[in-house]
């Protein structure tokens, strides 16, 4: 497999294929000591902890035709972002997964913000009376 850097600069392969081996596997993501890394066709991507600005989960519902009708299935992903965008979103096998992925973040990067971005609100301010 091919490893491609998303943040930073490229690494020993070596260093890089022993992590992802030995790294804690949730679905197509997979938690190493010092790298996430995620399988995108046949390539594997890393990013490493100290260059996640942030993180958070987002849940996204797809239409679908289900045996008694149709109804909407809640998809969970992890998004991770840097100080300016977001750098990747990965489908997570079920909210579960979501949880535990959430709370090892917290201990893998620990500088990182957990949570959604700053919401818009359209120029619009609150004000407290």
């Amino acid at each position: 497999m091919k490893y491609c850097a998303l943040a930073s600069t490229e690494e020993n392969t070596e260093a890089l294929r022993a992590e992802y081996r030995a790294a804690q596997e949730i679905g197509r993501l997979r938690l190493g000591i010092e790298r996430l890394y995620f399988r995108f066709a046949r390539r594997v991507f890393y990013i490493p902890y100290t260059e996640i600005y942030r993180y958070f989960r987002r849940v996204m519902l797809v239409p679908a035709k289900l045996c008694c009708g149709r109804g909407d299935l809640a998809v969970e992903h992890l998004v991770i972002c840097d100080a300016g965008k977001e750098l990747a979103q990965i489908e997570l096998p079920g909210s579960h997964a979501a949880k535990v992925v959430m709370e090892r973040m917290q201990s893998l990067a620990p500088n990182a913000l957990s949570g959604t971005a700053p919401q818009d609100d359209g120029g619009r301010e609150e004000r407290a009376e």
